[in-house]
């Protein structure tokens, strides 16, 4: 295995180098990778899973960085290293926040802010406030951003850690100067320099001069602004930094044009502008090289794993063939003895076969003919339920015609001034209105009904909850082809109130204008069901 001491050293030299040449990068870390795969060191492969994503992240391939430090932080849970695990939280909580998941990069930061708290750990502490900061600024929530900055910077100090104190300074700066608190933003740029000189790191000094000229344009010390962005300039030149000499050129255009000398403003915008458009291009090229690269690397594991499970399964093959061909010697002696116990052994299965089989069909033949009778059978009850049916519903139109015209002659007596006859008589009227308000020739119809037609008001009931009694005879009345006299007669209404109670029906059920409520009502489904439930009429 790896040692800890050389895995380290070797991946600290690929961090470094995959800024200039990710693909040789990537070759040197998948190598280390292989190699501890197969010598299952998981401190290893975590380690490589790591860094290969943060080489991804540096080139761009977000989503591709997120799944190789995805596989790390999970290597890292299994085997127990909490510190690794702790800095992946903050690594990949930085990817997240640049694929634009900040809520997921916040959860990030808050796991690996859990961890260095319980552990005291200065210097990790100052890593996360530093980032959960710069969200807060990027949320524009300066005033979050300033606490947890500080909180960075305090930490920063008690680790001694000068490069991450040089950039919380840095972030220092920036929240003032959104703020337009340009003499605080002065203050703690110039305190970032003077760090960033300390540590010699001449790109992050390029990008805090950068900063500080931006600071005298902003306060309409134009002059000085200029002489920083200048310097920016050549210094990003001579390093072959583009990003940083982009960024003085367009601060130089900005100053030119508050100068008001736009011909050299228009100058170095478009000299930013052609940079642009140089790093863009030498962005894509180099990310195609990359992703070729994974893409060969890929290709090239792939067919070795073919050959080597070819490899297995040629041996494989090889030895089974060797038992096969011993099983086959000692078989075909025994099936050869055994042949003709077989063949007599199937002829009397074959008989037996037939013998269940001519059964079986006699069975079938006398099922088939039940199903016949039976079916006959039902044919002939619901067909005697039909005309039971229509027998009762005439019956009742039959009894109501009568009862109609006995009150009618009823009431014409009534009018008479023969005031007698009139209490009697008005008993009588009343007792034949209370005897058309009476449900039993109903429900003795609705049995009926639901026997000629099951399931229907189920159904019906199920599809419009809101439908009334008086609605559901009304429609069974439809389903019989009653005419519209008798249904009046029927339901003891007039023609007016049946013609009232049909377009509140139609509303109820959500026809359309123009469409025949009879024959939506005859072609409403009404398959067989479970298990009918009861409704009253």
């Amino acid at each position: 295995m790896f040692s800890s001491r050389v895995s380290a050293q070797i991946l600290a030299n690929t961090e470094q180098l995959s800024r200039q040449y990710p693909n040789s990068a990537y070759r040197l870390v998948k190598v280390m990778l292989d190699k501890a795969i197969s010598q299952n060191d998981k401190r290893t492969e975590g380690d490589c899973l790591q860094q290969i994503g943060l080489l991804l992240y540096h080139q761009g391939s977000y989503v591709q960085a997120i799944d190789y430090l995805l596989q790390a932080q999970k290597i890292f849970i299994d085997t127990g290293e909490e510190n690794r695990l702790a800095r992946n939280h903050n690594e990949l909580g930085t990817v997240y926040y640049y694929n634009e998941q900040v809520d997921r990069a916040q959860s990030q930061f808050n796991e690996a802010l859990a961890f260095y708290r319980q552990r005291n750990n200065a210097e990790g502490l100052a890593q996360t406030y530093a980032n959960i900061g710069h969200i807060c600024e990027k949320r524009h929530d300066p005033k979050q951003a300033y606490h947890y900055q500080k909180l960075a910077l305090a930490n920063s100090q008690a680790a001694k850690d000068v490069t991450s104190l040089t950039k919380i300074y840095e972030n220092l700066g920036s929240i003032f100067e959104d703020e337009a608190r340009y003499d605080s933003a002065h203050f703690y740029y110039q305190h970032a320099l003077i760090l960033s000189k300390q540590t010699q790191d001449e790109i992050g000094q390029i990008e805090i001069i950068n900063n500080l000229g931006d600071v005298f344009r902003k306060t309409g010390r134009y002059q000085q602004g200029l002489k920083l962005s200048h310097e920016a300039m050549q210094r990003s030149q001579q390093k072959g930094e583009l990003y940083q000499l982009s960024a003085a050129l367009r601060d130089i255009a900005k100053t030119y044009r508050l100068l008001n000398q736009p011909d050299s403003a228009y100058a170095y915008l478009e000299r930013s502008r052609d940079l642009v458009d140089a790093i863009y291009a030498a962005e894509n090229t180099r990310q195609i090289t990359l992703l070729q690269t994974l893409y060969d690397v890929e290709r090239k594991d792939s067919e070795i794993a073919k050959l080597n499970a070819q490899k297995r399964i040629d041996f494989i093959i090889i030895i089974a063939a060797s038992i096969v061909l011993v099983l086959i010697g000692i078989l075909g002696a025994v099936i050869i003895s055994r042949q003709r116990l077989k063949i007599q052994n199937e002829q009397a299965l074959n008989q037996q076969n037939q013998q269940i089989f001519q059964t079986q069909n006699e069975l079938m033949q006398v099922e088939l003919k039940n199903q016949q009778l039976e079916e006959e059978n039902l044919k002939g009850q619901l067909e005697l339920k039909r005309k039971e049916l229509t027998t009762h519903t005439l019956q009742i139109i039959q009894k109501n015609q009568v009862l109609e015209e006995i009150k009618e002659d009823l009431t014409a007596i009534l009018k008479d001034d023969k005031r007698d006859q009139k209490k009697q008589v008005r008993q009588l009227v009343e007792k034949i209105s209370l005897n058309f308000s009476q449900d039993k020739y109903w429900t003795d119809f609705r049995t009926i009904f639901d026997q000629v037609h099951p399931y229907f008001f189920t159904q019906l009931t199920q599809q419009f909850p809101d439908l009334t009694a008086t609605d559901l005879r009304l429609i069974a009345l439809f389903k019989m082809n009653i005419s519209s006299a008798d249904m009046a007669t029927l339901l003891s209404i007039s023609s007016d109130s049946l013609r009232v109670s049909r377009y509140r029906l139609r509303k109820k059920i959500g026809l359309s204008e123009g469409e025949s409520l009879s024959a939506y009502i005859h072609r409403f489904p009404s398959p067989p069901m479970p298990s009918p439930e009861n409704n009253t009429i």
